[in-house]
């Protein structure tokens, strides 16, 4: 074991790791890069960068990187579909979407992230898993690791510990994957669980899978290790230095323009707006005093916004005004509980000054917010 130790150490110790100014003008072939940064918009933002200015006919890319906790969904994915809102913004777990496809996952520091970028006609994301593969076999012989033809790496014929996902634009393409190391499992599965019901969407689901991490299987296994390994194999198999480049997604001038990408991420517009348009029909059980009130909800969604509203409420339990006064704020706004709150605290203040009513609409309010 000691020997083996030595040998891994002796066999990653030519993977050396600088700052560069200008990493694009380095000699033509492959380049390795690591981001710096564990914030997923700047990450994404320089996948976004490097597919739109990068000459990949001159260069391959393999860009490595981590993120602090977080929730990635597919560029045709549904939020409220896909994850628990509620928890994400208790916890403080970002939510992002990415330009690419592909179904949600979890990241944290545990979560190891890697982008292949070539042009469309180099485009092989099988290959770029087998050498994921390669490297772990390298590193830990007695791994059963192996590629499934759903580009998903598994971990004993059972467990996931990689997922695909991808975009191809008309002259460059990038495959990026994850690998779990040592991520919060207990996370990983609560904050990928919707406790939402009644959502009608055609937006691209995810498939649950068995997830385990490798440190699991073995615990002298750290993140550090597996990007050297990948870095190491991905430096044999192009033939390039063994070397790996550490960039600040937040340089300008080493990305002109990466900050306008990164808001532009961050944005409502892109992770809630952009999402396909859906129908929710559900029933709000209201417990008010001693009694259940079964509340109807009908809604249309188009890019995050409610486009149809309707609430079927037991008859004289509000006033008709008072209700359709709700519907009304509702109707063009976002499906979205700091703008639904603003909303109906806005119409409390016009509320007849009467506890009962100001109780029952009060109720209703708390549970359309609790919706969203």
């Amino acid at each position: 074991m000691v020997l083996q130790s030595l040998k891994n150490c002796f066999w990653l110790s030519c993977v050396v790791r600088t700052p560069k100014a200008c990493f694009w003008s380095t000699a033509s072939g492959g380049l390795i890069i690591q981001s710096v940064s564990n914030d997923v918009y700047q990450n994404l933002a320089v996948e976004d960068w490097i597919h739109d200015h990068m000459d990949l006919e001159k260069q391959q890319v393999l860009f490595l990187w981590r993120n602090s906790p977080a929730v990635v969904i597919g560029r045709h994915q549904n939020p409220w579909q896909e994850c628990n809102l509620r928890l994400l913004r208790q916890k403080n777990i970002k939510l992002a979407r990415r330009k690419s496809g592909g179904g949600t996952v979890y990241h944290d520091l545990g979560n190891i992230n890697l982008t292949f970028f070539t042009t469309r006609k180099k485009y092989e994301r099988m290959e770029n898993l087998k050498l994921v593969v390669k490297a772990l076999k390298a590193l830990r012989p007695q791994l059963d690791v192996h590629v499934t033809d759903r580009y998903d790496i598994l971990l004993d014929r059972q467990y996931k510990i990689s997922g695909t996902a991808a975009k191809l634009g008309r002259t460059s393409a990038y495959h990026h994957c994850t690998l779990l190391c040592n991520a919060d499992k207990f996370a990983l599965s609560s904050a990928l669980k919707s406790p939402f019901k009644g959502l009608k969407s055609n937006a691209t689901p995810s498939v649950p899978a068995l997830v385990k991490n490798l440190f699991e299987e073995d615990p002298s296994l750290t993140s550090e290790m597996l990007l050297d390994a990948i870095a190491k194999e991905y430096a044999v198999q192009h033939q390039i230095d063994h070397h790996i480049t550490l960039i600040n997604p937040a340089d300008e001038t080493l990305f002109p323009g990466i900050s306008d990408k990164t808001k532009e991420l961050q944005t409502w517009e892109w992770v809630y707006g952009k999402t396909p348009k859906f129908s929710v029909s559900t029933c709000l059980n209201m417990t008010y005093k001693d009694s259940v009130l079964d509340v109807k909800v009908n809604m249309d969604v188009k890019h995050g916004r409610i486009e149809v509203c309707n609430i079927d409420l037991p008859e004289q339990w509000l006033p008709p005004g008072l209700y359709s006064e709700l519907v009304k704020s509702l109707t063009g706004s976002k499906f979205c509980p700091n703008e639904t709150t603003t909303l109906v605290t806005t119409l409390l203040r016009v509320c007849p000054q009467d506890d009962e009513l100001y109780s029952r609409w009060s109720l209703l309010c708390e549970n359309m917010i609790r919706l969203m």
